[in-house]
This record gives structure tokens, C-alpha cells and sequence, in this order.
């Protein structure tokens, strides 16, 4: 056991517990509600307590098993009046992909009964518990359970669901609420909803926060065409795998040539969303600014699909500015996010972004760009017979990869009798349009000439998780930065802070002054 910050604060204070997870949404959700930073936070992990201690200095950082701890020295004879848990949810969550092993871990959550035994009367008023809802089928909860109730504590749970609270993810989390003061256990009000819901205008409810909120559109989304060595000087992975191809090509058709309602980045205003039934103002030159038009999904990619499984792919409905595979800066460019572990096609960028898991890899940023075809040339192929593998007059110029996007759409999601890619294009019907992989944006035809994707950053994934802007991830632990992979797999292990904040605001009552 080893105390990073082993100060004690006034014994007539009336003291918060965080067992906190990941990098510590619960301690900020915490903060939020009540003002103040938890009174002692015990984690397992250095790094973990690094990373709390550099958001929440005013809190007593623990450094121990949750076991090992006598919590009582660490209260210093005050009373408790909450305590947030969040055992590790592993070895209960259907993410994994099989059967869970640990019975261990799987009973973290009997430490609320051993804290609650050795604070004696000092133990908390209130308790949250939080974890995946195949938590209520642990073969000793029944017994926990009991145990609970036995030093005094009422439970009630429910599944709630951090995009209703204003995080721009739809991670959905069991939370138990547990109370021995004789108050009435209260449960949060949704704040957000979907715009798209019936009713939703006259609910009172602000719209869902969506994927594209989160989304750095300054980042670069690499060509999913390049070969090895291209990849490898970037440190990206390509070739891509064949099942991540598959989810790719399912997002592009579902989310770009089949989507209704693309929308359009303004890139020369700081981002600015602009309505598509406005004056045409997609295609600029490049001294007349940068505009993006957008038709967002994400794609996931952790996970393979059992035999005989769809593509799995995410609808992000969100604009993708910036985030251009190389095109032309006066070509448009569409975006989704690809999903790789849900069995799902994906997600619009106008909705939230799914769960984060720890591995930060299963959602992934699609984009593709789009070039006109009016007035041009280009404009007649839909009459003329093409190769399949030339490349597309004046289109491919500059490094785009119109003939390899054809080939690559025909041979996933190609309809009709298909054909070989040295073949030349069978006619294309208006509704075949692989073959072309044409886009129609407000009666105008466009031509998909290129396709990017790229992972989310850590500092995107603790946005979306609904982390504040200013969270501090990359601190330094042991005289070195964390890692990606740390940041990462410490956003997917946390609550989302604003779910934390809503519960232990609707509890929190006169315990807070």
C-alpha cells in the first residue's frame, strides 16, 4: 500500500469515498454535483492515481487493493455520507466474447460490505454502485444482496444511460443506489433526448450531443488503399484486414450513397454547420475557403463477425471537415464512424458515439471525399462503359483513388450478376450505382474518390466519454508520459462524469452545503 497524498482533513467533515475506475469520471461527476473533489479515491493502480491526483489534488489518494485497506484509518473518525464504487466489470460484461473466469474479481463488490462493517457506524449514508447490467446475474448477488440490507441499506437500480445526462456517448451502465438515512432513494431526470423521437420537440429535453462535438477534424484520415510500406512510415496499419474492409464498404453504402441528409462542414468559420437547404456552397476553390460536406458514421474493429454475420459498421451522422484522405481542398468530403464490435453497421455522427471500451479501437472514423460531376466530363460515365481498373478522367489526379474506390465498393456491396475488376463496367442503372459510386447531394452528382479511416485520439475518446475539455490525460507518471494506450484503456475502464453527476446530484441533499 503506498499513499501518494496521506494528508487528513478536519474530523467534523463529513467525508466521500471514491473506489474510483479508469481515469476517474465518477470523482469529476462528483465534483460537479456537490463542489467538491471526493475525500479519499483508492485505486490499485500508480498510473491510475497519477492521473486523479494531477485532476483532483484536494483528495486523499490511495494507492492499495481494495482488500488490503483499512479504511477506517483514512476516514480519521468522521462520517461518511457517501461512497461511490465501481468494481471491475470484466468479468461480468458480454465485450469480452466468452464466459467470465475470475470469481475474484467478479466479488470486488463484497468490499461494500467489508468497508461498510469496519466504519461501523460511521459508514455512508448513501452508496452507488456501478456497473454493466449482466451484474445483476452474479450468482451471489441474491446474497450481497442481503448483506446489504442486514447493516441497514434500501437498494433500488436502474440501467441508465449517459447520453440521457449529456455525455455524447450511448455507453449504458446498471447503477445501484443504496440508502440507510430513511430518505427517499431519487433517480435523475433525463436532460438530453433523441431529436428524432416522437414527441421530443414538446418533452422539454435538449437534443442528444453528438459524435461529431468530439471529433479533432484537423487530424488526417489516411487512404484505406495504401500499401504496407505507405502505412508503415505513417505507423498506421494497412492493408486493412478483410472483415474491417467489409464494415468499411457497409458504412460507405449505408451512410453515403444511401444517406438522406448529409450535412455540410463550413471549415473557413471555425467549423461552423451550415443547413443543406441553403444557397450551394459545398464545392469552393481553394481561395474561397474550405468547406466539407459531411456524411458522418464511425466504424468498429475490434471484434470479428461470426460466420454468416453482416458487417458490422457505426451511422456517426456527424461532419467530417478537415479530416480529408488526401483529396483536393475544394472536393467534399463525407465521414462516419465504422463499428467492429457490436454487431452493427455504425453510428450517424449526428447521434452519440457508442460504449468506449479499453481498447479505444473498435470505433473508427470513416471519411471519404467527393468530387462533382456536374458539367463535366465525368458527368456521362452513367452512359459509357469504363474499365474498372483506369482511373477516372481528371478525377484520380493528384493521388485520389477513384478506380480503386469502384473496385473496391463492386466487390463488397456490388449488385446485379457482379463482374471481374479488369472487366469493363456493366451499364449502371439509377438504382445500381456502385459501379460509378456516385453521391447525390441535393440533385448534384458526385463521385467518391477516395477513402480514409483512423482511430479516435485518446483526447476525442475522453470527450466523448463526456470528460471536461480541460481533463488532464497526458500526465507524466515514474518521469514519463502515459502512453496512448494508457489514456486509452483508463477512458474505457471510467464512469462518464456526467451520469455521475446527475445521480449524486439527486441524492446528495443537505450532506452537501
Amino acid at each position: 500500500m503506498f499513499d501518494l497524498f496521506p494528508q487528513t482533513a478536519e474530523a467534523d467533515d463529513l467525508a466521500f469515498i471514491d473506489g474510483f475506475a479508469g481515469g476517474g469520471g465518477a470523482s469529476t461527476g462528483i465534483e460537479m454535483a456537490t463542489g467538491k473533489s471526493p475525500t479519499i479515491a483508492i485505486n490499485h493502480c500508480h498510473s491510475a492515481i497519477a492521473m486523479h491526483a494531477a485532476n483532483h489534488p484536494d483528495t486523499i489518494h490511495v494507492h492499495s487493493d481494495v482488500w488490503a485497506l483499512d479504511i477506517k484509518s483514512y476516514t480519521n473518525g468522521r462520517q461518511t455520507w457517501g461512497m461511490w464504487l465501481s468494481p471491475d466489470c470484466t468479468h461480468f460484461s458480454r465485450a469480452r466474447g466468452s464466459k467470465p473466469t475470475s470469481k475474484r474479481v467478479r466479488g470486488l463488490a463484497w468490499i461494500s460490505v467489508e468497508y461498510c462493517q469496519k466504519l461501523g457506524p460511521k459508514r455512508p449514508f448513501v452508496i452507488f454502485l456501478e456497473n454493466v447490467e449482466e451484474f445483476l446475474t452474479w450468482e451471489d448477488f441474491p446474497a450481497w444482496k442481503a448483506a446489504m440490507e442486514r447493516l441497514g441499506y434500501r437498494l433500488e437500480w436502474r440501467v441508465l444511460r449517459a447520453s440521457d445526462y449529456g455525455a455524447p456517448t450511448i455507453r449504458k451502465r446498471l447503477v445501484i443506489i443504496m440508502r440507510r438515512d430513511g430518505k427517499k432513494i431519487r433517480w435523475p431526470d433525463a436532460t438530453h433526448g433523441d431529436p428524432n423521437a416522437k414527441g421530443f420537440e414538446a418533452s422539454g429535453l435538449k437534443p442528444w450531443r453528438t459524435a461529431a462535438e468530439i471529433i479533432d477534424w484537423s487530424q488526417p484520415c489516411h487512404s484505406i488503399f495504401m500499401g504496407k510500406e505507405e502505412g508503415r512510415a505513417l505507423g498506421i496499419k494497412r492493408p486493412l484486414v478483410e472483415n474491417t474492409l467489409k464494415r468499411i464498404a457497409a458504412g460507405i453504402k449505408r451512410y453515403v450513397i444511401d444517406a438522406k441528409q448529409p450535412f455540410i462542414l463550413n471549415m473557413s468559420h471555425g467549423g461552423r454547420l451550415e443547413p443543406l437547404d441553403q444557397p450551394a456552397r459545398t464545392i469552393m476553390t481553394e481561395k474561397g475557403g474550405s468547406r466539407a460536406l459531411v456524411v458522418p458514421t464511425m466504424v468498429q474493429t475490434g471484434y470479428g463477425e461470426r460466420e454468416g454475420q453482416k458487417p458490422r459498421a457505426l451511422d456517426l451522422h456527424k461532419p467530417l471537415g478537415t479530416v480529408v484522405a488526401g483529396g483536393a481542398k475544394h472536393a467534399l468530403v463525407t465521414a462516419f464512424m465504422a463499428q467492429h464490435n457490436l454487431g452493427v453497421v455504425g453510428r450517424p455522427m449526428t447521434e452519440p458515439v457508442s460504449t468506449i471500451t479499453t481498447r479505444g479501437t473498435q470505433t473508427q472514423l470513416v471519411t471519404s471525399n467527393l468530387i462533382s460531376l456536374r458539367g463535366t466530363r465525368e458527368a456521362q460515365l452513367d452512359k459509357t462503359a469504363l474499365p474498372i481498373d483506369a482511373p477516372l478522367p481528371t478525377i484520380s489526379a493528384g493521388g485520389n483513388h477513384a478506380a480503386e474506390v469502384r473496385a473496391f465498393l463492386i466487390k463488397y456491396y456490388g449488385a446485379g450478376i457482379g463482374q471481374g475488376a479488369d472487366e469493363p463496367l456493366h451499364t449502371v442503372t439509377t438504382n445500381d450505382r456502385f459501379g460509378l459510386v456516385t453521391v447525390d447531394i441535393g440533385g448534384e452528382p458526385y463521385v467518391i474518390t477516395d477513402i480514409g479511416m483512423r482511430m479516435l485520439t485518446p483526447r476525442e475518446l475522453y470527450l466523448a466519454q463526456g470528460f471536461p475539455d480541460d481533463y488532464k490525460i497526458d500526465i507524466e507518471h515514474n518521469g514519463k508520459k502515459l502512453t496512448k494506450t494508457e489514456q486509452i484503456a483508463k477512458c474505457g475502464n471510467s464512469v462518464c462524469p456526467p451520469m455521475a453527476e446527475a445521480v449524486v446530484r439527486a441524492n446528495a441533499g443537505s450532506y452537501v452545503q
